[in-house]
C-alpha cells in the first residue's frame, strides 16, 4: 500500500489544513479560482466528495490536476464518487452509525476497483457527531450522529477505530453544521488515540480553526465557508502557520 501522502501529511506532527471541494458546487471558473487560491495559500490536501452529486467526478478531478499540484484525496459519499484520477482515497468507515452499507458493504463492492486504481488508501474512521441540525450525511447514510454531550461514546468509538487498524480518525459535525465539534470532545479523543485526528463541520473563521488546533486536532477540514466566500481561503489557511513555526 502506498503511504507517501499519509506520511507527508502526518509524519512530523505538524498541523494541516484541508480544503473540501463539493464537485456539484465548484466547477469551471469557480473550481479554477478555488485551486489557484488553495495553491497560493499552501493548502496541504484537497478532499473531493459530497453526500450527493450528479456531476461526473472524473472531470472535476482532471480539471483540478490542471490547476494545482496539491495532493487530491477522494472523500466519497457513495460508490459513484470513485475515480482513479485522484491521488488517494479516504476509505471511510462510518463508525458512528450502524448501517452496514457504510461500515463494510460499500467497501466490498468497491474493493476491486480501488485495488486496480493505484490510489493511495488511507483507512479512515468517520465519526459523525451531532451538530444540532439534520445534515446531508445523516440523512443519506440513514444513521444517527453521536450526541455531542456523550464524550465517552465518542472516545470509545475513536479508540475502537484505532484498535481495528484504521490510520486516521475524522470527527465530523456535518456540512453546514450549526455547532462545531466541542473542545472537550476533541481533547478527550486526542488523549485516547495515537493516530492522527482531523476535524470538520461548521468551521468558518480563523478563530474556529485556531481553537480546533489548540484542542488537539492534527488537521482541520473547511468546505462550506469557502464555497460561500472563496476569498476567505488564504486567511483561513494562514492560521496553520501559527502552529508550524
Amino acid at each position: 500500500m502506498h503511504t507517501h501522502i499519509y506520511n507527508a501529511l502526518f509524519s512530523d506532527n505538524r498541523k494541516i489544513f484541508s480544503l473540501l471541494i463539493d464537485p456539484e458546487k465548484q466547477q469551471g471558473d469557480v473550481l479554477k479560482r478555488t485551486a489557484e487560491l488553495a495553491t497560493g495559500a499552501g493548502v496541504d490536501v484537497i478532499l473531493v466528495g459530497s453526500s450527493l452529486t450528479s456531476v461526473p467526478i472524473d472531470l472535476v478531478l482532471i480539471d483540478l490536476k490542471r490547476f494545482t499540484n496539491i495532493p487530491i484525496l477522494l472523500f466519497p459519499g457513495n460508490l459513484l464518487q470513485l475515480s482513479s484520477k485522484a491521488d488517494g482515497i479516504l476509505l471511510l468507515s462510518l463508525l458512528s452509525g450502524r448501517n452496514p452499507e457504510f461500515l463494510i458493504g460499500n467497501h466490498v463492492l468497491a474493493s476491486q476497483f480501488i485495488k486496480k486504481s493505484g490510489l493511495e488508501i488511507i483507512p479512515t474512521g468517520y465519526i459523525l457527531v451531532d451538530g444540532h441540525n439534520m445534515t446531508s450525511v445523516e440523512y443519506i447514510s440513514n444513521t444517527r450522529p453521536i450526541p455531542s454531550d456523550k464524550p465517552d461514546i465518542i472516545v470509545a468509538t475513536a479508540l475502537a477505530g484505532e484498535q481495528l487498524g484504521l490510520k486516521l480518525i475524522y470527527l465530523e459535525a456535518g456540512s453546514g453544521a450549526n455547532q462545531r465539534i466541542g473542545k472537550e470532545n476533541i481533547e478527550k479523543v486526542r488523549e485516547s488515540i495515537t493516530i492522527p485526528l482531523i476535524v470538520g463541520g461548521g468551521v468558518r473563521t480563523p478563530g474556529d480553526i485556531r481553537n480546533l488546533y489548540k484542542a488537539g486536532a492534527n488537521g482541520v477540514v473547511v468546505g462550506s465557508a469557502v464555497e460561500e466566500d472563496l476569498e476567505i481561503l488564504p486567511k483561513l489557511a494562514k492560521v496553520r502557520n501559527e502552529f508550524n513555526r
